[in-house]
């Protein structure tokens, strides 16, 4: 997850290397594309380029399993988000209408990218946005819930037309090879970050504690709890799968895990994390609670698409509008980059039919908003589907439908723990990271904003963070060394527009 709540590899030697932007050309049986492709053998085959990416039914089936299972956190921590807060009006959305809207909608988006655009990048409602709009929008003074996501409404519209006027692609091509590189190496950090945030391996130090030390190990700097072992489980023994070649290794591993902390539950119950600093840091494992449930889906449809414009004005709204624009616009773009570099879809440095992944990227936030759910977007714990075999749409199609199942049968999404799906995280963020190599350090120009793109992504627990630094850092540090007319004229634009976004607490400031 992400705030950018909003989320690449060699454990044995290798000689060859891979460049970040172009098909892989390893040999690795779990993460690689293979040199040749097989023949297609059915429509089914022909239509998801699924021989043409050297991956099989049964591979494509196993990412999505994989996906779904780091993914379906979702629908049980994206209600406690946006569903208990409340707005101007004291009116609060409700967990249960937010968590059957988050799985429809998740489950919509996910099969619709796998269909149109053939990439096995789910979606879901990011959390990125969703912290933005439960902890800062929803304050202002005068806003409803109907008129927020009125405006995540907007800001998808306004993205969809960007895209289909080229111009959010034609920013993506703008980006130098090595910060895109950076962006796949700083999703690496970031999605290792979360896998060990997400498990309590790293917690956040409590303000009472009496030091400037922001993080530590475990609870009160030790590694306590049978939820630990878990983790650690899990960790070494999808290390030792990978090791050993095992095909859906990551799979293996989560499904492993989630066995063993059914087991312990039962015979050693640790509880939640609400209850005890070594309990379950969200979902209690158990099969006591397998039940089917009716889904609420009294949410869809009432949003209010100018209500913020009437009660708070239209400068204000604007900015509002601009401020969640920024915060999904960059996200895809840096996810897509990662994802497809791993999967292996990169044709000439660019993501495979780049135009219909970020359409429905932008649709994401038309209908998540449209549902009261949120905006929806490529996901990064999609790269644990990747690691388990995905290299293509059809195991978009797996994910969807296990999220549409999660509306109805409640236990899809509470079975399994973080503690069993963090190790999927930290170990695909360690093979994205291995792309620094093919970064030019040699370059200031480059290299130092690499670094910040890389850094800023998991330090500030957002992507568009990250990326915002590196294009800022980009542009400045051509134009000190005489090099400006090496920069793309959207590059200058869009950094433009990120000191503008950095900015924005000093602006709303100004305005108010």
């Amino acid at each position: 997850m992400a705030p950018n709540p909003g989320l690449t590899r060699e454990l044995y030697p290798r000689n060859r290397r891979r460049n970040s932007t172009h098909r892989t050309t390893s040999t690795d049986p779990h993460m690689s594309k293979p040199q040749k492709a097989a023949a297609p053998t059915s429509a089914l085959d022909r239509y998801f380029k699924i021989s043409e990416r050297g991956s099989s039914i049964a591979a494509e089936f196993r990412g999505g399993l994989a996906a779904f299972f780091a993914m379906s956190y979702i629908v049980v921590l994206n209600p406690l988000v946006i569903g208990t807060g409340a707005d101007a009006s004291e009116r609060t959305l409700g967990i249960a209408p937010v968590a059957a809207v988050t799985a429809l909608v998740a489950g919509v988006m996910t099969i619709l990218m796998g269909v149109i655009a053939k990439q096995p990048f789910a979606m879901a409602a990011g959390l990125g946005v969703n912290a933005l709009l439960a902890s800062t929008i929803a304050t202002t003074p005068n806003l409803t819930w109907a008129d927020i996501m009125g405006l995540v409404v907007l800001a998808g519209l306004i993205m969809t037309v960007l895209v289909l006027t080229g111009f959010r692609t034609a920013v993506f091509e703008a980006v130098p090879e090595s910060l895109k590189t950076a962006i796949v190496v700083g999703i690496g950090f970031f999605i290792s970050f979360i896998g060990l945030v997400d498990s309590g391996i790293i917690r956040r130090m409590p303000d009472a504690a009496g030091t400037t030390v922001p993080v530590s190990l475990g609870a009160g700097g030790h590694l306590l709890g049978w939820p630990t072992l878990v983790f650690l489980f899990g960790l070494f023994f999808t290390i030792a799968l990978f090791i050993r070649n095992v095909k859906g290794a990551i799979l293996w591993g989560v499904l492993a895990s989630t066995a063993l902390s059914l087991i312990l539950e039962a015979v050693v119950p640790s509880g939640s994390v609400k209850e005890a600093a070594t309990g379950w840091s969200l979902n209690v494992p158990s099969l006591a609670d397998m039940k089917f449930t009716t889904p609420n889906f009294s949410l869809i449809g009432s949003a209010d698409l100018f209500g913020a414009f009437t009660h708070i004005g239209p400068l204000a709204a604007s900015l509002l509008v601009f401020t969640i624009l920024l915060s999904v616009f960059f996200d895809a773009m840096g996810v897509s980059v990662g994802l497809a570099a791993e999967a292996g879809t990169m044709k000439d440095g660019k993501v495979e039919d780049i135009d219909k992944v970020l359409l429905v990227d932008a649709f994401g936030s038309v209908v998540g908003g449209g549902a009261s759910g949120s905006a929806n977007q490529i996901f990064v714990e999609s790269a644990t589907g990747i690691g388990a075999g995905a290299r293509t749409g059809f195991a978009n199609i797996v994910t969807g439908v296990l999220f549409l199942l999660a509306i109805f049968i409640s236990p899809l999404v509470t079975i399994v723990p973080f503690e069993a799906v963090a190790p999927a995280l930290v170990v695909v963020g360690f093979l994205m990271i291995r792309q620094a190599v093919n970064i030019d350090w040699t370059d200031w120009g480059l290299g130092i904003p690499a670094f910040l793109t890389i850094i800023f992504m998991p330090l500030s627990y957002s992507i568009a963070n990250g990326i915002g630094a590196g294009f800022v850092s980009y542009t400045f540090i051509r134009l000190v060394q005489g090099r400006g007319k090496d920069v793309h004229w959207l590059m200058y634009l869009v950094s433009a527009v990120f000191v503008i976004y950095f900015g924005m607490g000093i602006i709303n400031g100004w305005t108010s």
